[in-house]
């Protein structure tokens, strides 16, 4: 009798364990649906609670389909952070169905809308046709400007001040020493993207807009809005006899997209080619990863422009 309590009570002590288990590994507690937004997450709910991230490396949020198990993630975590219905169409209906309280949409944020670049902020666009369409009016890349990436820190500090109070010290802590870095880093990167701020380059899509207009970079155009679409013969016969002409110093394809009409059009140019990497997929997400990221992408810039 005593043998059959003791494996009982062994039993039940294991599904207690199998079930704590289950019950942390289907919890993360912060979803980011982009890497990037990750980042942002991670500093913030650093020594808090773990952050993880929706999208697989090397998917395009142009054109994921969300799988069960995606669905399952977004629902168990206790926050979602994503950049809203114009960038992860995929994901609107989902996100619909949670509780207001357990999302972040940074599109929506207050102060946010005063810093949108619109789709055509210059004027490759027109020549784009209806691929343009696919993102709205606004460029939606917004992990790419330090400023909006601090006013997602801040939120993403109040939301789960809310739902983890206890916490509070922590999390202040964690919302000061991004702020902290950001700045810091801010002004570093400021310094080593000024001498090649004249310099005249394309890059693969349109997603660096942010990051150009904040650090005074001068883009001659890009070859896609959506990378999903390859651009037409027109649009490449122009961007060649910018190239031919020297007006561009470099070219920068992306590491998932590493389209052969990049070389083609290079081709017999004295262009450089290099990579820029919106995502930041080479990048582990910890405390300082969004950081990481801006100094990363910095460097790309600077390895090919200088």
């Amino acid at each position: 009798m005593k043998k059959n309590k003791t494996i009982l009570l062994r039993n039940v002590a294991a599904a207690t364990l199998l079930t704590a288990s289950m019950f942390s590994s289907a919890q993360a507690a912060v979803l980011a649906s982009l890497r990037p937004l990750g980042f942002i997450a991670a500093a913030i709910a650093d020594n808090v609670t773990p952050t993880d991230v929706l999208l697989p490396d090397g998917a395009s949020p142009h054109d994921y389909a969300l799988r069960p198990s995606d669905l399952q993630k977004m629902r168990s975590a206790d926050l979602l952070v994503w950049v809203g219905p114009d960038m992860e169409a995929f994901m609107a209906k989902s996100v619909a169905q949670l509780p207001p309280n357990r999302v972040v949409n940074i599109s929506a944020l207050p102060g946010v809308a005063p810093l949108l670049l619109t789709g055509n902020d210059d004027d490759d666009h027109a020549h784009e046709g209806a691929s343009e369409h696919h993102h709205g009016q606004y460029n939606m890349h917004l992990w790419l400007s330090p400023e909006i990436a601090k006013l997602a820190a801040i939120a993403i500090h109040a939301k789960l001040l809310e739902l983890m109070p206890q916490k509070k010290d922590q999390l202040d802590a964690n919302l000061r020493q991004f702020e902290e870095e950001l700045t810091q880093t801010d002004t570093k990167l400021g310094k080593m993207l000024q001498p090649v701020q004249g310099k005249g380059y394309f890059v693969f899509h349109d997603a660096y807009g942010y990051f150009e207009k904040h650090y005074g970079l001068s883009p001659l155009g890009h070859f896609t809005v959506n990378p999903e679409i390859q651009p037409g013969a027109q649009r490449l016969h122009q961007i060649r006899t910018q190239l031919v002409e020297q007006k561009a110093e470099c070219v920068f394809a992306e590491p998932q997209f590493r389209p052969a009409v990049i070389n083609a059009v290079a081709q017999g140019t004295t262009v450089r080619m290099g990579t820029l990497d919106p995502l930041g997929s080479a990048i582990a997400l910890s405390r300082d990863s969004y950081v990481n990221f801006l100094s990363h992408l910095t460097a790309q810039y600077v390895s090919c422009l200088k």
